[in-house]
């Protein structure tokens, strides 16, 4: 193995090493994503797994479950995309962006980037 493959490989194990650790780190982080004037508030980790969901007694009207739907949907889907940017910027600090460029992203379960 030339000096270089061998310089190329150590830094893909250590880029592996970070990476598992960073999905680690992702699941203690979390985001929350609202809707309805804070209404509706959905906790998501950074692995983009809903926590919990807090809905106002306000919003709560049997005539109207759709709307209650809809908030939780708004809620959730912004929880979501707060979740998958921070597992971006979290994955762009270990690859210092180098990722970035790929086409199509990097797809590593519970990280889309």
């Amino acid at each position: 193995m030339t000096p270089n493959m061998a310089q190329q490989f150590g830094m893909i194990q250590k880029i592996q090493k970070e990476m598992a650790r960073l999905q680690e780190n992702l699941k203690k982080m979390s985001v929350e994503g609202s809707a309805g004037g804070g209404m509706v508030t959905v906790k998501v980790s950074g692995s983009q797994r809903v926590i919990s969901v807090k809905i106002d007694p306000e919003v709560v009207d049997s005539n109207d479950v759709e709307m209650l739907e809809d908030l939780v949907t708004a809620a959730t889907n912004q929880a979501l995309e707060k979740a998958a940017q921070l597992a971006q910027d979290e994955m762009s600090k270990i690859t210092g962006g180098m990722l970035g460029n790929l086409p199509g992203g990097l797809k590593i379960p519970g990280i889309n980037i």
